[in-house]
């Protein structure tokens, strides 16, 4: 009876838990949702606000450090980007170019071709700031470098919208990167690579549109020719991709201003064959891996002759003048037999590359900033590009132990590692989940930041990470958001791991406040120089 009456009884109550406010990031984005407009606003409020901050960093006083930084290829870019602007090739200097440049004799170049290693495109940019604001300070030379920074910050924003889904991560994308030591500073020299991120992310998005849109073709399509319930053999042959040709001249343009963009365009040329080999199996074509290279021979077609013409478009100077290096290399031994219908102009510009291609191999003397690749996660040895000091009294200078002006291309030191900690936990999520968006994020990992690893013998910088930089902070936007938890997860959870968030975008930007005065050269004390050393190896 006892036993029966325990069976029918009702359990104790449960005690009282106390119920977790929801957040005020869950109150906001609620209030969003209910009112339209103010949504809409949003969407273009927050990015346009992020864009106006990276613009304001990067334009504001970018003539200071009056110098052309000849520890570093600023010294080179800068002069033959004006002789590329006014005789349509690099010419050479007389040795005391630099200090008679920055006096304003900026017309002292001669007519015989100086010997480069890199395309002319990133020069050409460079050369469009001098032709229309004049070579004689930092403005002119470096105003279209900053300008393609800030649009960088708009691309990586249009990026990670599209991978999340989320405005609000869209924009701590964007926001990362807009106050980023690295980015900034980047942005603030006549360097090539600030183009170069431009380019390729300006590549990566439009190999993004192009999936959204192939993606949904190929299933539909297979879907449409499935007959008495058997799958098709064969899938679509796509040759309406114009995303690709697209992405094609971009890479194409990143290849024109270093070669280094060529692993981007074969590694996203891989990414695209693999994602449609994917989903033709997906949709359940039978001959899916033979489709794919089928469709993979007409991806080739649409990419890389297009990058090409754009590649061979930026030495239109070097080719229609007789001006410049090896510009008539072919005409004493041109070429016989299958080769000898290529023009003349074009074999000897073969053989430039080929010099040019001997001399950057042969890149190994020593430098005090040198950094090899597998240095770059551990941050071991950021890049000082300019330093000046002043003395007590000296151009008002009121600091006991002097004044210093440096620009530093160190990266936020806590993004920095938390985004190498994110690509690892990106990886770790992909194995898991196979989810396409991490596989597309790593790709970018890969294929600019690997092909590095093979070079341990070449003096390259730390400073080249600015083109690794923009995806490993998608990689930390995602993890941010895991952080952050998901919608359905209890308001606790989205609570604890919103002020995560927040506790660390606050420490971030802070971070961000205090490293700004040593990226862009503002006079500040010694001693508050000095407390950005962390570590003895970034002085």
């Amino acid at each position: 009876m006892t036993h029966a009456a325990g069976l029918d009884a009702d359990p104790p109550p449960a005690p009282l838990l106390p119920r977790a406010r929801p957040s005020l990031y869950d109150r906001f984005t609620l209030r969003l949702e209910q009112d339209e407009r103010a949504l809409r606003l949003y969407r273009w409020l927050a990015p346009t606000l992020v864009v106006l901050l990276a613009a304001a960093l990067r334009l504001w006083n970018l003539g200071a450090a009056h110098d052309l930084m000849n520890q570093f290829d600023e010294t080179y870019y800068v002069k033959d980007a004006w002789t590329l602007s006014q005789l349509g090739y690099e010419a050479a200097w007389p040795r005391d170019a630099n200090d008679r440049f920055l006096s304003g004799e900026t017309g002292i170049f001669t007519t015989e071709p100086a010997f480069v290693i890199h395309p002319p495109l990133g020069k050409w940019i460079i050369a469009l700031g001098m032709m229309v604001l004049g070579p004689e300070n930092g403005w002119g030379w470096r105003l279209t470098t900053a300008l393609l920074g800030t649009a960088a910050v708009l691309l990586l924003m249009l990026i990670a919208k599209r991978l999340t889904g989320s405005t609000t991560f869209a924009t701590v994308a964007g926001l990362l990167m807009a106050v980023d030591g690295l980015a900034i500073s980047m942005s603030r020299v006549a360097l090539l690579d600030t183009p170069l991120t431009f380019f390729v992310l300006m590549g990566f998005l439009f190999v993004l549109l192009d999936r959204d849109r192939t993606m949904t073709r190929i299933a539909e399509t297979v879907a449409a020719r499935f007959e008495d319930g058997e799958p098709p053999t064969w899938g679509p042959l796509l040759w309406n991709r114009p995303w690709i040709l697209a992405a094609g001249a971009a890479l194409g343009a990143a290849c024109a201003v270093k070669w280094s963009g060529a692993w981007v365009l074969a590694g996203l040329g891989i990414y695209l064959v693999v994602t449609d080999a994917l989903a033709r199996r997906r949709a359940g074509v039978q001959l899916w891996p033979t489709d794919a290279v089928r469709q993979g021979a007409v991806t080739f077609v649409l990419l890389v002759p297009v990058a090409l013409v754009v590649y061979l478009a930026s030495w239109t100077g070097w080719l229609v003048t007789d001006g410049g290096y090896d510009r008539h290399a072919a005409d004493a031994e041109p070429a016989t037999g299958f080769w000898s219908w290529v023009p003349l102009s074009l074999q000897s510009l073969w053989i430039d590359h080929t010099t040019m291609l001997n001399a950057a191999s042969q890149i190994s003397s020593p430098h005090a900033y040198s950094s090899p690749a597998w240095q770059w996660p551990l941050l071991l040895r950021p890049t000082n590009m300019y330093y000046q000091h002043d003395a007590l009294g000296v151009d008002g200078c009121a600091a006991v132990n002097g004044c210093s002006q440096v620009v530093s291309s160190i990266p936020n030191p806590l993004v920095w590692y938390a985004g190498v900690a994110a690509v690892l936990y990106l990886a770790y999520r992909f194995i898991v989940e196979r989810d396409w968006r991490y596989a597309f994020v790593l790709t970018g990992i890969a294929v600019t930041y690997v092909p590095w690893l093979f070079f341990p013998e070449r003096t390259i910088f730390q400073f080249y990470t600015v083109l690794v930089l923009p995806f490993m902070l998608l990689a930390l936007t995602f993890a941010l958001r895991d952080i952050a938890g998901p919608r359905h997860a209890d308001a606790y959870r989205r609570h604890t791991g919103q002020r995560l968030v927040i506790v660390f975008l606050v420490v971030a930007l802070a971070l961000a406040a205090f490293w700004y005065p040593v990226i862009s050269a503002m006079n500040v004390p010694y001693d508050f120089w000095r407390l950005h050393n962390w570590l003895p190896t970034w002085v």
